[in-house]
């Protein structure tokens, strides 16, 4: 079993990785948690698959298990759903003892972990995120949140998890597309951090070899999330480089209306802010073609007909992320070196250049 320590000053835990660890579920929670009631929320594609598996593992240690489900889709984590879940928690006498296990992709792992974060004013939670994306970004650092409007993750909390558990397994039930989208957010970790995940990274020429390597892809990316949330919890500063492509790619991705997944926002924003920092002179000569050819080894999107519409930048312009009037915009100096660059909003129009978002 590879174990990520996540070591953070007022709560700590791990992220456990091993292919067949779902069926260990029970033992791992009760390694964390003493006997409680547990709410565990899926949604309506991943339940069928794995939830009475985890359910029954949960109860033969003498949990109490109450499955709970919502339908697939982004369109899910809003304030309706939220309630929902709430009501219905309620009515089964959850109370401050009892916790939340979160058993599916990012919009679960998101929905789910508010629901632990508010329920009471908090009760503990633990994620099983069963898509590659979850497993490798969004289930670890706390962040949870429901979408307003198109307005993505605005309303939300750090609620940290007591245990992420994560079997490659799942990997296997993925459509092609859902797979390759999670992979968008390993190659901006590996152009990130450079080192041996930028070097794994450059060996994967397609999504069998992603399924191939997911132990050791999610490892390395795991760890170098939590050292990074590690080093700075709450986003007040060296966190904001995980946003590298999440500017561009989160207005894209608001303005495709669910025909664009995360990943593949993230990665057409990762191809559009390297080319306009490199033709700027801040980003070295050739990482922008770097980018471009691990993304597109295994079919990740590399732009879109969306940076066409003069809409985007109104979406870049009140991104959640803007600060006192500033937009801090991501980029790499060179591979393995991160960068910040603060810009005042009503310039971000004339900085990014839209002929140049264009391409």
């Amino acid at each position: 079993m590879k174990i990520v320590e996540v070591k953070l000053p007022d709560h700590s835990y791990n992220v456990e990785i091993e292919t067949g660890i779902l069926n260990c579920t029970g033992q791992l929670v009760s390694s964390v948690w003493q006997q409680r009631k547990i709410a565990l929320i899926s949604d309506s594609n991943v339940a069928p698959l794995y939830q009475q598996q985890v359910a029954d593992s949960l109860e033969a240690v003498g949990f109490t298990v109450h499955n709970y489900q919502f339908p697939a889709g982004e369109a899910s984590k809003s304030l309706t759903v939220l309630a929902d879940l709430t009501r219905d928690m309620a009515a089964d006498g959850f109370n401050r003892d009892d916790g939340v296990v979160a058993l599916g992709g990012g919009v679960t792992g998101d929905l789910a972990g508010f629901v632990a974060a508010s329920y009471m004013r908090g009760i503990s939670l633990i994620q099983i995120p069963t898509s590659l994306l979850a497993q490798v970004d969004s289930s670890v650092g706390g962040k949870t949140a429901v979408d307003l409007d198109t307005t993505k993750n605005i309303i939300g909390a750090f609620h940290q998890p007591d245990l992420v558990i994560i079997d490659p397994n799942t990997l296997q039930t993925l459509y092609r597309r859902d797979l390759v989208e999670g992979y968008g957010e390993i190659v901006k970790e590996s152009a990130l951090t450079d080192g041996q995940l930028w070097d794994l990274v450059k060996k994967i020429q397609s999504p069998e070899d992603i399924i191939e390597n997911a132990e050791e892809l999610s490892e390395l990316s795991i760890q170098y999330k939590a050292d990074v949330v590690m080093a700075d919890e709450k986003e007040g500063g060296l966190r904001q480089v995980l946003n590298f492509g999440h500017t561009i790619g989160h207005a894209v991705e608001a303005l495709a209306d669910g025909d664009l997944r995360h990943g593949e926002a993230v990665s057409i924003g990762m191809v559009a802010i390297s080319r306009i920092f490199e033709e700027k002179g801040l980003t070295q000569a050739g990482v922008t073609d770097k980018l471009i050819d691990r993304l597109d080894a295994v079919g990740l999107p590399l732009t879109s007909p969306l940076l066409d519409d003069d809409a985007v930048f109104d979406k870049i312009k009140n991104d959640k992320k803007n600060r006192n009037g500033h937009l801090n915009l991501i980029y790499l100096h060179q591979i393995g070196g991160p960068a910040i660059k603060s810009i005042p909003s009503d310039e971000i129009r004339d900085f990014l250049n839209i002929k140049t978002l264009q391409r």
